[in-house]
């Protein structure tokens, strides 16, 4: 076996080329290829192992609150959740466009599962991705301003390709955080998506967030190009409950 070019390519940290090249060595595999055949089995394996390792990346980066996938999703009828609708925006095609999703409903429903499962597809379709708790996040950009290093972390948001604020309006916004959230709106408007979760019906919306000339600037900016999910029936989660409750009788 070429020891030696084995650990050339782990040194420069070709791992996936280390891979398959051991691989064909030990199977002899390698003696079947031609050199263009023997190049491209290199090549892909280290760009499946940089597009894997990316993928990981970006997802542990996201902070999901759940490991939802497109696939888990429960389609019930009495749910509100159109499946058409979710297999169009698994194709990510809201992302490219710019678009906004509004999920909607009362609490137990699902939407922060939604919003995770559409944020998971985002990341293996190679999107930057961050989840953020809205009542935590400006919590952080409150600290952040007060140490200098808001600016720093508003730049990480712009940079996301989709940002998802989840329970948007559970608490009303003060001043600082109402100045936050235009700041933020304001950068991604036409330029990147947001995904907002929230138990209020968008018309509330007006009056959770305060100060109306303020209001009417950040609901005109989410609520344009949006396309929009609300879901219905019984709490999941008290349903899930249940569940285990009587498993365990």
């Amino acid at each position: 076996m070429n020891t030696n070019t084995l650990e050339k390519m782990k040194g420069m940290r070709l791992l996936g080329m280390h891979r398959a090249f051991k691989t064909s060595v030990e199977s002899a595999t390698n003696e079947k290829l031609t050199a263009d055949e023997m190049t491209a089995l290199l090549v892909d394996s280290e760009w499946d192992e940089r597009h894997n390792r990316n993928i990981e990346r970006t997802t542990k980066n996201a902070r999901f609150r759940y490991k939802a996938t497109i696939e888990q999703l429960d389609y019930d009828g009495g749910r509100g959740l159109d499946k058409n609708q979710i297999h169009r925006l698994a194709d990510g095609k809201y992302i490219t466009q710019n678009e906004n999703i509004l999920i909607t409903g009362p609490t137990g429903t699902g939407k922060s599962f939604l919003a995770s499962a559409l944020g998971q597809q985002a990341c293996q379709q190679g999107f930057k991705v961050l989840y953020a708790n809205v009542t935590r996040l400006f919590a952080q950009l409150k600290m952040a301003k007060a140490d200098g290093s808001a600016i720093r972390d508003l730049a990480k948001i712009e940079r996301q390709d989709l940002l998802i604020l989840d329970d948007f309006g559970i608490q009303p916004f003060d001043q600082p955080s109402r100045a936050s959230l235009l700041e933020i709106i304001e950068d991604r408007h036409g330029k990147r998506s947001t995904i907002f979760t929230s138990q209020l019906p968008v018309k509330q919306w007006h009056e959770v967030i305060g100060e109306k000339t303020v209001a009417d600037a950040i609901l005109d900016r989410i609520i344009n190009n949006t396309q929009r999910i609300e879901l219905k029936g019984e709490s999941l989660r008290r349903k899930w409950n249940k569940k285990i409750e009587d498993n365990n009788k």
